[in-house]
């Protein structure tokens, strides 16, 4: 509730200073119970003091504190900052706003906080997405961005959702299709400005229809200042863009990763052609290890599976290391990118795109494949999904089941070099090739490493297997082959996920569609990406979810400091089973503690009114940017 102030209002009559103190103290104590964030007794006993340690060195055996235990604390104090530096009033939001953006907020920004504060949205600043996304277009004119805006719908896979006179409709333009035969990508985003939508201006939103990025623009044309206003007839300009020019798919010619290192500088090593392409090799189809980061695939050691990610954001620099393109799927597409500044919108981008990200259709609705706790009988969420187990009773092992997708066929030969193939590849391998996993001695707070066989940590730490052969023809050496190096299962429902206390998240041809479902469960999520998304500057890496990095080497000891080393590690560092005890009830309850901050942070972050919310401050910073006099949409207190 506001007052006339557009603050949240906590009582119709003002308390005395000392009492309006205890219910300020007592809010800031209920917001950390509401975010998870208290330590409870049984972790403050495991977690290190909060004083700065030095590195963990498990080369020398130094004493000092796990790594994952000091990226868990910091990441810990980080979202706390964050939650408690929140506006509490629409002057303090708009103070933020213009701090962070140096510009004011957009008209309608009253509203938008009443809607949020109505909605108990508590990440209110927290928007930096939208304002990264939006950026170039400040370089182009209102009455050229609203022109893009339209004329891009008439591009395959592109459809509008148009808003007249307060209501809106979804249009096909390029197969002229109107609502009937449009993308449920489409009518996600409809739904979700339901709320709204009376409040918006004439507007045209383009929305992307696939799930990979589209927008590509060549660093030559990334400086808008020369061609401000400009249509720009030649090739490729927005002008010829929607005529026989354009093609759905590349047919031949150019690929993603062709448009893609066009975006680096012309110095950089991916504009040098030569550098940037390669032969595919089938030789080393099953040393998985052979990646961006770690070129020497027989190297297995303390240091090179001992190194953990503090987020998801891709720190590979493509431009610099062209060679690493082979190892993500999105840069084989089949389906076109789009090589001029349009204001497309997309539920997800890899670095380099230059979509404008929005709230994912299946995270918003509700389906059996992507909605945890969806009843499909009587049609309604419901609370713990039926398939739920209580911690106790779930596998220790970590769990993935999907699709061999992970990106297109364009040009053809590479996919074995995908996300999900090399991951496979590791969680399928049998031989008696050794892994180095490393861990704290309990007894002497002591650094120690075994070498382990990977079949050994296979079989105890994961439960991975492809569940379907998608595109197999598209494999170096056919469906037949694909099947021989890669573990198989049978398929297996959302609900058949609940049973394990580790749920892995990888991306698939685009960015991953059940994430939200795994954070909605009682199970903690790895999650292993190149994709950000629209909640990215909501959720927080170590405490909501554990990130993983895309060479997958770390997994084993991110295995092992939460469920125990194996066997053969304790074996091979004289460590007894009761040591062994000790760091499963330590690293268990960490681990849980993560599976029920993510949970709580689906239910209080990642609802419907929190996309609702984006999606509404978004259309108005849209609508400013469709103005010809964008100052006359500012708002002012």
């Amino acid at each position: 509730m506001l007052n006339s102030n557009g603050e949240r209002k906590l009582s119709s009559v003002q308390p005395p200073n000392r009492k309006r103190n205890y219910l300020f103290a007592t809010c800031l104590f209920l917001l950390f119970m509401q975010a998870g964030l208290l330590v409870s007794k049984h972790y403050e006993d495991f977690n290190q003091p909060s004083t700065p340690l030095p590195d963990f060195n498990p080369s020398n055996g130094a004493v000092t504190e796990h790594p994952i235990s000091t990226l868990i604390r910091n990441a810990e104090q980080s979202y706390r900052s964050k939650v408690l530096r929140q506006s509490q009033s629409l002057k303090a939001a708009v103070k933020e706003y213009q701090r962070r953006y140096n510009r004011p907020p957009p008209r309608g920004f009253k509203e938008w906080w009443e809607f949020a504060v109505d909605n108990n949205v508590k990440m209110v600043d927290e928007f930096d997405s939208i304002h990264d996304d939006l950026l170039p277009f400040w370089e182009i004119s209102g009455e050229e961005f609203k022109r893009r805006a339209t004329q891009v719908g008439a591009l395959p896979s592109i459809e509008l959702v148009r808003v007249r006179g307060g209501i809106s409709s979804i249009i096909n333009v390029y197969n002229n299709y109107l609502e009937d035969g449009t993308s449920p990508r489409s009518h996600g985003f409809n739904r979700m400005i339901q709320k709204f939508v009376h409040k918006l201006p004439d507007l045209d939103f383009p929305i992307n229809t696939r799930s990979e990025g589209r927008v590509l623009v060549a660093w030559e044309d990334h400086e808008m200042k020369n061609n401000k206003n400009s249509t720009r007839d030649s090739s490729g300009g927005p002008t010829s863009m929607v005529g026989d020019n354009f093609v759905a798919d590349w047919q031949g010619v150019g690929s993603v990763w062709d448009a893609w290192r066009r975006t680096c500088s012309p110095g950089s090593a991916s504009r040098r052609l030569f550098s940037s392409m390669k032969a595919s090799s089938a030789s080393n189809v099953k040393d998985y290890l052979t990646t961006y980061d770690q070129p020497n695939a027989s190297v297995s050691s303390p240091s090179s599976d001992f190194t953990f990610a503090r987020d998801t954001s891709a720190h590979i620099n493509f431009c610099d290391k062209p060679h690493a393109h082979f190892m993500q799927g999105h840069f084989f597409s089949d389906w076109r990118t789009i090589p001029v500044l349009y204001p497309v919108l997309s539920p997800g981008k890899a670095p380099g795109f230059l979509d404008i990200r929005i709230p994912s259709h299946y995270y918003y609705g509700s389906t059996a494949r992507y909605t945890y706790g969806w009843d499909p009988v009587n049609l309604e969420l419901g609370g713990n999904d039926r398939g739920e187990q209580p911690w106790d009773q779930k596998s220790d092992k970590i769990y993935w089941r999907g699709a061999s997708t992970g990106g297109g066929n364009h040009p053809s030969g590479y996919s074995h070099h995908y996300h999900r193939h090399r991951f496979l590849r590791q969680a399928s391998d049998s031989s008696s090739h050794n892994r180095t996993v490393t861990f704290l001695d309990p007894s002497t707070a002591q650094a120690v490493s075994a070498q382990v066989p990977v079949s050994t940590l296979n079989a105890g730490a994961l439960d991975v297997a492809f569940v379907a052969a998608a595109d197999g023809e598209t494999y170096y050496d056919g469906p037949d082959g694909l099947r021989r190096d890669h573990r198989f299962g049978n398929a297996a429902s959302l609900g058949d996920h609940w049973g394990h206390k580790y749920l892995l998240d990888l991306d698939g041809m685009g960015y991953s569609g059940r994430f939200m479902a795994f954070l909605a469960s009682d199970s903690a999520v790895l999650k292993s990406t190149v994709y950000k998304e629209f909640y990215s500057d909501w959720i927080q890496p170590w405490l909501h979810f554990i990130p993983l990095t895309t060479s997958f080497r770390e997994i084993y000891n991110i295995h092992a400091y939460f469920s125990g080393p194996s066997q053969d590690a304790m074996t091979a560092t004289n460590l007894t089973s009761s040591h062994r005890d000790h760091l499963f009830r330590q690293g268990d309850r960490q681990l849980r503690r993560i599976a029920r901050a993510g949970k709580h942070w689906k239910k209080t972050m990642g609802r419907r009114a929190d996309m609702e919310a984006y999606l509404y401050r978004l259309c108005l910073e849209f609508a400013r940017l469709s103005s010809d006099d964008r100052d006359s949409m500012n708002f002012t207190l």
